[in-house]
């Protein structure tokens, strides 16, 4: 007995060992960002990695509100994201009813259709989307960020999945007293499903958050850019200085007029700001939509 409650005891020990491990691995970028985004310019590269300064430097998050448009940047994916993400859900919604509990002909063909787009890679579709962009007139406009994410088969699945699992009865009950479908949907169905819009909306707002493909690909204004497309901008001309055949003197009076690896860290640390703020505000109601949108098949 006192060998196996050792063997147990050393086993505990290892797997604390390695969780302890995993942690700092995955939170050590974010403790390099945030010390460095108060170090001195000079510091972040002769300083150890771990070097935290006292007193900080809060001239690195002056110079992003000043220097740069940054504010422009934020108020454009703050705006791009709390938008698209309400009309998805919307449209995420609307069609997972319609899937769950309309009688359509050939739903569940039209379902399964609709769901198989998810193996499509977007490389696939990417040349049409332009395509389409650009016949529509929205080039050089958020409406063309906001339109090419509007519509999530994840979410349309996971909704209709919550949908299903409610009692039928509750939906009959509705019908004998005179309700609609329409009313069904917006008194019934959408507030019983508070947990999975909290888990569509999280995705939703971090894919329209963190995307800089399609902002890279369909804008060129530079007031238009988000805070992902101008990071994108900012890194591609600091990799192009760093190989291109400058003469050192130009390369440096260009790279001077970029913002310091300091700075680049407070930007970074600013852009991640509202998800560490927001996700573990909702973490209980993530887990809870995951757990409940995938209760009936």
């Amino acid at each position: 007995m006192k060998k196996h409650g050792a063997a147990r005891i050393v086993r505990l020990i290892l797997l604390a060992l390695a969780l302890a491990l995993l942690i700092f691995v995955m939170a050590f970028p974010f403790f390099y960002m945030f010390t460095s985004s108060f170090k001195q310019d000079t510091d972040v590269f002769t300083k150890s990695m771990f070097y935290i300064p006292i007193p900080p430097n809060w001239n690195n998050y002056v110079r992003v509100w000043t220097e740069i448009n940054f504010l422009q940047y934020y108020l454009n994916t703050i705006k791009i994201t709390l938008v698209a993400t309400a009309l998805q859900f919307l449209v995420s919604a609307t069609a997972a009813y319609a899937f769950a509990r309309m009688e359509v002909p050939l739903k569940s063909f039209f379902f399964g259709l609709f769901i198989s787009t998810m193996m499509i890679p977007w490389t696939a579709v990417m040349i049409p989307q332009f395509i389409l962009i650009s016949k529509m007139h929205l080039y050089d406009t958020h409406l063309a960020l906001i339109l090419l994410q509007l519509f999530s088969s994840f979410g349309i699945f996971l909704l209709r999945q919550f949908f299903m699992s409610l009692p039928k009865e509750l939906s009959e009950a509705a019908i004998i007293d005179g309700c609609g479908h329409v009313r069904i949907f917006t008194r019934i169905m959408l507030p019983l499903s508070k947990p999975v819009m909290t888990t569509i909306g999280l995705f939703a707002a971090l894919g329209y958050w963190n995307n800089w493909t399609n902002g890279l690909y369909y804008i060129t204004d530079s007031k238009l850019y988000t805070i992902q497309v101008y990071l994108k901008k900012l890194m591609d001309s600091i990799q192009f200085l760093k190989t291109s055949d400058l003469t050192n003197e130009s390369a440096m009076l260009a790279m001077q007029s970029l913002p310091t690896e300091s700075a680049r860290m407070a930007i970074a640390l600013i852009a991640l700001l509202p998800i560490l703020l927001v996700y573990p505000a909702i973490q209980g109601e993530l887990i809870k939509g995951m757990v409940v949108g995938g209760v009936k098949g």
